[in-house]
Protein backbone atom coordinates (compact mmCIF):
# COMPACT_ATOMS: atom_id res chain seq x y z
CA UNK A 1 0.00 0.00 0.00
CA UNK A 2 3.22 2.29 0.85
CA UNK A 3 3.45 5.12 3.29
CA UNK A 4 2.56 8.88 4.03
CA UNK A 5 4.74 10.26 6.49
CA UNK A 6 5.30 13.85 7.61
CA UNK A 7 8.85 14.89 7.73
CA UNK A 8 11.12 17.96 8.12
CA UNK A 9 13.49 19.52 5.86
CA UNK A 10 16.91 20.31 7.20
CA UNK A 11 16.44 23.92 6.82
CA UNK A 12 12.82 23.73 9.27
CA UNK A 13 10.24 23.34 6.22
CA UNK A 14 7.69 20.18 6.91
CA UNK A 15 6.56 18.56 3.87
CA UNK A 16 4.64 15.16 3.41
CA UNK A 17 6.48 12.32 2.11
CA UNK A 18 4.96 10.18 -0.21
CA UNK A 19 6.18 6.79 -1.40
CA UNK A 20 3.63 4.05 -2.80
CA UNK A 21 3.66 1.16 -5.69
CA UNK A 22 2.35 3.82 -8.58
CA UNK A 23 4.34 6.77 -7.54
CA UNK A 24 7.50 9.05 -5.32
CA UNK A 25 6.21 12.42 -4.38
CA UNK A 26 7.20 15.38 -1.79
CA UNK A 27 4.49 17.98 -1.15
CA UNK A 28 5.71 21.21 1.41
CA UNK A 29 3.58 22.51 4.09
CA UNK A 30 4.34 25.97 2.98
CA UNK A 31 2.81 27.23 0.08
CA UNK A 32 0.71 23.61 -0.08
CA UNK A 33 3.64 23.64 -2.68
CA UNK A 34 4.52 20.01 -4.47
CA UNK A 35 8.13 20.14 -5.87
CA UNK A 36 8.25 16.14 -6.45
CA UNK A 37 6.43 14.09 -8.31
CA UNK A 38 7.77 11.11 -9.95
CA UNK A 39 5.67 7.80 -11.18
CA UNK A 40 7.47 4.68 -10.99
CA UNK A 41 9.31 3.36 -13.85
CA UNK A 42 9.35 6.62 -15.11
CA UNK A 43 11.11 10.49 -15.08
CA UNK A 44 9.91 13.03 -12.78
CA UNK A 45 6.80 15.14 -14.05
CA UNK A 46 7.75 18.31 -12.18
CA UNK A 47 11.29 20.43 -12.77
CA UNK A 48 12.93 22.46 -9.60
CA UNK A 49 16.02 24.11 -9.83
CA UNK A 50 18.97 23.16 -7.64
CA UNK A 51 19.34 26.81 -6.74
CA UNK A 52 16.98 26.58 -4.15
CA UNK A 53 17.57 27.12 -0.20
CA UNK A 54 14.13 26.13 0.82
CA UNK A 55 14.16 28.93 3.26
CA UNK A 56 11.06 29.43 5.89
CA UNK A 57 8.86 32.66 4.87
CA UNK A 58 10.60 31.83 1.11
CA UNK A 59 8.71 29.76 -1.65
CA UNK A 60 9.97 27.14 -4.07
CA UNK A 61 11.45 27.64 -7.73
CA UNK A 62 9.43 24.60 -9.53
CA UNK A 63 7.14 22.28 -9.03
CA UNK A 64 3.49 23.54 -8.20
CA UNK A 65 3.40 27.08 -6.47
CA UNK A 66 0.11 28.23 -5.81
CA UNK A 67 -0.69 31.67 -6.73
CA UNK A 68 -3.78 33.06 -4.45
CA UNK A 69 -5.61 35.44 -4.38
CA UNK A 70 -4.30 37.33 -7.43
CA UNK A 71 -1.87 36.28 -9.74
CA UNK A 72 1.06 38.46 -11.13
CA UNK A 73 1.27 42.06 -9.57
CA UNK A 74 -1.59 43.54 -7.30
CA UNK A 75 -3.19 46.37 -8.23
CA UNK A 76 -2.46 47.53 -4.60
CA UNK A 77 1.20 48.33 -4.31
CA UNK A 78 3.64 46.55 -2.32
CA UNK A 79 1.13 43.49 -1.96
CA UNK A 80 3.58 40.36 -2.93
CA UNK A 81 3.38 39.13 -6.22
CA UNK A 82 1.21 35.89 -6.73
CA UNK A 83 -0.57 36.60 -3.88
CA UNK A 84 0.81 35.54 -0.20
CA UNK A 85 -0.56 31.64 -0.11
CA UNK A 86 2.78 29.98 -1.77
CA UNK A 87 4.32 31.87 1.43
CA UNK A 88 2.28 30.59 4.14
CA UNK A 89 2.16 27.14 6.24
CA UNK A 90 -1.38 25.19 5.31
CA UNK A 91 -2.50 22.63 7.52
CA UNK A 92 -2.50 18.82 6.79
CA UNK A 93 -6.34 18.19 6.66
CA UNK A 94 -6.85 14.74 5.81
CA UNK A 95 -4.82 12.18 4.43
CA UNK A 96 -6.83 8.75 2.34
CA UNK A 97 -5.21 5.88 0.66
CA UNK A 98 -7.54 3.48 -1.36
CA UNK A 99 -6.16 1.03 -4.57
CA UNK A 100 -2.64 2.65 -4.24
CA UNK A 101 -3.87 6.08 -4.65
CA UNK A 102 -3.31 8.83 -2.28
CA UNK A 103 -5.54 11.44 -1.63
CA UNK A 104 -4.13 14.56 0.43
CA UNK A 105 -6.02 17.78 1.63
CA UNK A 106 -4.71 21.13 2.99
CA UNK A 107 -6.54 24.02 4.16
CA UNK A 108 -5.08 28.02 4.16
CA UNK A 109 -5.53 29.58 7.81
CA UNK A 110 -6.20 33.31 7.28
CA UNK A 111 -4.24 34.91 9.73
CA UNK A 112 -5.16 38.49 11.29
CA UNK A 113 -2.00 39.92 9.38
CA UNK A 114 -3.30 38.50 6.06
CA UNK A 115 -7.02 40.04 6.32
CA UNK A 116 -4.64 43.49 5.52
CA UNK A 117 -4.29 41.62 2.36
CA UNK A 118 -7.58 39.59 1.90
CA UNK A 119 -10.01 40.83 4.25
CA UNK A 120 -13.14 38.62 2.53
CA UNK A 121 -14.46 35.69 4.43
CA UNK A 122 -13.43 32.61 2.29
CA UNK A 123 -12.16 29.04 2.83
CA UNK A 124 -9.46 27.41 0.94
CA UNK A 125 -8.60 23.77 0.50
CA UNK A 126 -5.70 21.88 -1.49
CA UNK A 127 -6.42 18.84 -2.40
CA UNK A 128 -3.49 16.30 -4.56
CA UNK A 129 -4.57 12.93 -6.02
CA UNK A 130 -1.51 10.81 -6.56
CA UNK A 131 -1.19 7.90 -8.46
CA UNK A 132 0.51 7.16 -12.08
CA UNK A 133 -0.53 10.47 -12.10
CA UNK A 134 -1.03 14.15 -10.53
CA UNK A 135 -4.06 15.77 -10.08
CA UNK A 136 -3.99 18.99 -8.28
CA UNK A 137 -7.30 21.55 -7.13
CA UNK A 138 -7.71 24.60 -5.29
CA UNK A 139 -11.20 25.20 -3.62
CA UNK A 140 -12.64 28.12 -3.12
CA UNK A 141 -15.66 28.99 -0.57
CA UNK A 142 -17.15 31.88 -0.13
CA UNK A 143 -18.04 32.08 3.53
CA UNK A 144 -19.27 35.81 3.57
CA UNK A 145 -22.47 37.52 2.44
CA UNK A 146 -21.45 39.18 -0.30
CA UNK A 147 -19.70 38.42 -3.54
CA UNK A 148 -16.17 38.55 -4.32
CA UNK A 149 -13.95 37.92 -7.02
CA UNK A 150 -10.04 36.95 -7.42
CA UNK A 151 -7.31 35.51 -9.75
CA UNK A 152 -5.23 32.16 -8.87
CA UNK A 153 -3.03 29.66 -11.00
CA UNK A 154 -1.30 26.77 -10.00
CA UNK A 155 2.12 27.68 -11.38
CA UNK A 156 3.33 24.38 -12.76
CA UNK A 157 6.92 23.80 -14.10
CA UNK A 158 7.56 20.78 -16.42
CA UNK A 159 11.40 19.38 -17.13
CA UNK A 160 11.74 19.52 -21.19
CA UNK A 161 15.86 18.55 -21.01
CA UNK A 162 16.08 20.85 -24.21
CA UNK A 163 13.75 24.38 -24.30
CA UNK A 164 15.23 24.53 -28.08
CA UNK A 165 13.45 20.99 -29.05
CA UNK A 166 10.12 21.52 -27.24
CA UNK A 167 6.89 22.01 -28.76
CA UNK A 168 3.97 23.08 -27.25
CA UNK A 169 0.92 21.97 -29.18
CA UNK A 170 -3.05 22.25 -28.34
CA UNK A 171 -3.14 26.59 -28.47
CA UNK A 172 -5.07 26.82 -31.84
CA UNK A 173 -7.46 29.20 -31.71
CA UNK A 174 -6.79 30.59 -28.03
CA UNK A 175 -5.99 34.23 -27.60
CA UNK A 176 -3.23 35.42 -25.47
CA UNK A 177 -1.64 38.61 -23.87
CA UNK A 178 2.22 38.78 -24.30
CA UNK A 179 4.47 41.54 -22.66
CA UNK A 180 1.06 43.46 -21.74
CA UNK A 181 0.30 43.54 -25.92
CA UNK A 182 -2.76 42.26 -27.36
CA UNK A 183 -4.85 40.15 -27.45
CA UNK A 184 -3.14 38.23 -30.54
CA UNK A 185 -4.89 35.04 -31.63
CA UNK A 186 -3.18 32.39 -31.83
CA UNK A 187 -2.79 30.83 -35.36
CA UNK A 188 -1.13 28.01 -35.27
CA UNK A 189 -1.51 24.50 -32.85
CA UNK A 190 2.33 24.63 -31.67
CA UNK A 191 4.60 27.10 -29.74
CA UNK A 192 8.00 26.88 -30.31
CA UNK A 193 10.66 28.54 -28.24
CA UNK A 194 13.43 31.23 -29.45
CA UNK A 195 12.96 33.51 -26.76
CA UNK A 196 11.37 34.38 -23.73
CA UNK A 197 8.24 33.22 -23.71
CA UNK A 198 5.51 35.09 -20.98
CA UNK A 199 1.99 34.35 -22.46
CA UNK A 200 -1.16 34.42 -20.61
CA UNK A 201 -3.83 32.84 -22.56
CA UNK A 202 -7.57 32.81 -22.63
CA UNK A 203 -10.35 30.69 -24.69
CA UNK A 204 -7.85 28.08 -24.52
CA UNK A 205 -8.94 24.34 -25.33
CA UNK A 206 -8.78 22.03 -21.96
CA UNK A 207 -5.82 20.15 -22.82
CA UNK A 208 -2.38 20.41 -23.82
CA UNK A 209 0.63 18.74 -24.98
CA UNK A 210 4.40 19.41 -23.98
CA UNK A 211 6.27 17.41 -26.39
CA UNK A 212 9.69 16.84 -24.92
CA UNK A 213 13.21 14.34 -25.52
CA UNK A 214 11.82 12.14 -23.02
CA UNK A 215 8.71 11.85 -23.97
CA UNK A 216 4.98 13.58 -24.18
CA UNK A 217 3.52 15.44 -21.11
CA UNK A 218 0.06 16.40 -21.24
CA UNK A 219 -1.55 19.18 -19.15
CA UNK A 220 -5.18 19.18 -18.84
CA UNK A 221 -7.47 21.46 -16.46
CA UNK A 222 -10.86 21.43 -15.30
CA UNK A 223 -12.82 24.80 -14.93
CA UNK A 224 -10.30 26.74 -16.36
CA UNK A 225 -10.23 28.68 -19.81
CA UNK A 226 -6.61 30.14 -18.84
CA UNK A 227 -3.52 29.44 -18.82
CA UNK A 228 -0.15 30.61 -18.70
CA UNK A 229 3.03 29.50 -21.18
CA UNK A 230 6.30 31.05 -19.67
CA UNK A 231 10.07 30.70 -20.55
CA UNK A 232 12.27 33.32 -18.63
CA UNK A 233 14.88 32.94 -21.89
CA UNK A 234 18.49 33.88 -21.26
CA UNK A 235 18.16 37.89 -19.87
CA UNK A 236 15.61 37.02 -17.31
CA UNK A 237 16.67 34.03 -16.09
CA UNK A 238 20.05 36.21 -14.55
CA UNK A 239 17.59 38.56 -12.89
CA UNK A 240 15.12 35.66 -10.97
CA UNK A 241 15.77 34.37 -7.66
CA UNK A 242 16.70 30.69 -6.60
CA UNK A 243 17.28 29.92 -10.79
CA UNK A 244 20.58 29.40 -12.41
CA UNK A 245 21.65 31.33 -15.29
CA UNK A 246 20.73 28.42 -17.66
CA UNK A 247 18.19 27.27 -15.90
CA UNK A 248 15.68 27.89 -18.72
CA UNK A 249 17.37 25.17 -20.36
CA UNK A 250 15.19 22.68 -18.97
CA UNK A 251 12.08 23.68 -17.83
CA UNK A 252 9.05 25.40 -18.97
CA UNK A 253 5.37 26.54 -17.09
CA UNK A 254 2.23 25.65 -18.37
CA UNK A 255 0.23 27.02 -15.63
CA UNK A 256 -4.02 26.04 -14.67
CA UNK A 257 -5.22 29.11 -14.59
CA UNK A 258 -7.99 31.76 -13.86
CA UNK A 259 -7.44 35.26 -14.69
CA UNK A 260 -8.65 38.06 -16.72
CA UNK A 261 -12.09 37.18 -17.83
CA UNK A 262 -11.65 33.71 -16.83
CA UNK A 263 -11.41 34.93 -13.11
CA UNK A 264 -13.11 33.47 -10.23
CA UNK A 265 -16.70 35.15 -8.76
CA UNK A 266 -18.20 33.53 -6.25
CA UNK A 267 -21.88 34.11 -4.63
CA UNK A 268 -22.23 33.74 -0.86
CA UNK A 269 -21.75 30.07 -0.41
CA UNK A 270 -20.70 29.17 -3.96
CA UNK A 271 -17.68 27.09 -4.79
CA UNK A 272 -15.07 26.61 -7.49
CA UNK A 273 -12.70 23.98 -7.46
CA UNK A 274 -9.70 24.95 -9.87
CA UNK A 275 -8.02 21.60 -11.09
CA UNK A 276 -4.85 20.65 -13.33
CA UNK A 277 -4.20 16.82 -14.09
CA UNK A 278 -0.38 15.94 -15.66
CA UNK A 279 0.51 12.74 -16.68
CA UNK A 280 2.94 11.14 -19.13
CA UNK A 281 1.60 9.54 -22.25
Amino acid sequence: MGSVTTKQHPNGLDYIDVDTPLCKARIFLQGAQIDTFIPVGKKPLLWVSDANDYQVGTSIRGGIPVCWPWFGQSSTADFPQHGFARTRVWTLESVNMFDDTVEIKLTLPITTSDKHFWPHNTKVEMLFRLSETLSVSITNTNQGDYTVSLTQALHSYFPVNDIHQLTASGFHGANYIEFAEGPFEQLSNNVNFTCETDRVYTQLKQTQMLETTDGIIEVSRDNSHSAVLWNPWIDKSKRLSRFKDDDYLSMVCLEAANVLDDKVTLAPNQSHTLTTHIRWR
